[in-house]
C-alpha cells in the first residue's frame, strides 16, 4: 500500500484546469474553518488538508501529511473519524465527489468538529498544524 491508501480520494466538480484550480482553492480555505476550537482563547486548529498528488486529490488529516513527508505522527481512530466527518460535509456542501463511499462509514461514529461560518473567520485565530510546502527545521 502506497501512503495514500488510506487517505480519502475525491473528485472536484469543475472540468476544467482552471475551474480545478479555483475548486481547489475553495476546499483549501473552507478547510482552514473546520476542526477543534479552543474557545477560551478563540482559536480553530485545521484538522484536514486536500492533498493535490499525481493528479488525484485526497482529504487527509494534518498527521497522515506528518506521516506522508516521513515525520513521526500517531494516527488515532478518532482522527481518522474526524477526516472522514470532514470528507463527507464536503460533499455534501457540493465542494467534492468521494470516489470510495465505503471509506468514509464511521458506523454511526462521531467526532467533536467545529465549522467556522465564512464571516465569523476574522473573529478567530484559525491555526494549521501542518503547512503544505513549508518545512519547518
Amino acid at each position: 500500500m502506497g501512503p495514500v491508501d488510506n487517505m480519502i480520494e475525491v473528485t472536484l466538480p469543475s472540468t476544467t484546469e482552471d475551474g480545478k484550480r479555483a475548486d481547489f482553492l475553495k476546499i483549501m480555505e473552507t478547510l482552514t474553518r473546520i476542526g477543534i476550537a479552543s474557545r477560551k482563547d478563540n482559536k480553530l486548529y485545521q484538522s484536514a488538508h486536500i492533498l493535490h498528488k499525481q493528479g488525484h486529490y485526497y482529504i487527509c488529516h494534518f498527521k497522515e501529511m506528518f506521516l506522508l513527508d516521513g515525520r513521526e505522527a500517531t494516527l488515532t481512530e478518532e482522527d481518522t473519524v474526524r477526516r472522514n466527518i470532514i470528507a463527507s460535509r464536503l460533499e455534501e456542501w457540493g465542494l467534492v465527489s468521494i470516489v470510495d463511499k465505503k471509506k468514509v462509514d464511521n458506523n454511526e461514529k462521531t467526532a467533536y468538529l467545529k465549522v467556522l461560518p465564512f464571516k465569523e473567520k476574522e473573529n478567530w485565530e484559525l491555526v494549521s498544524k501542518y503547512n503544505i510546502g513549508k518545512h519547518r527545521r
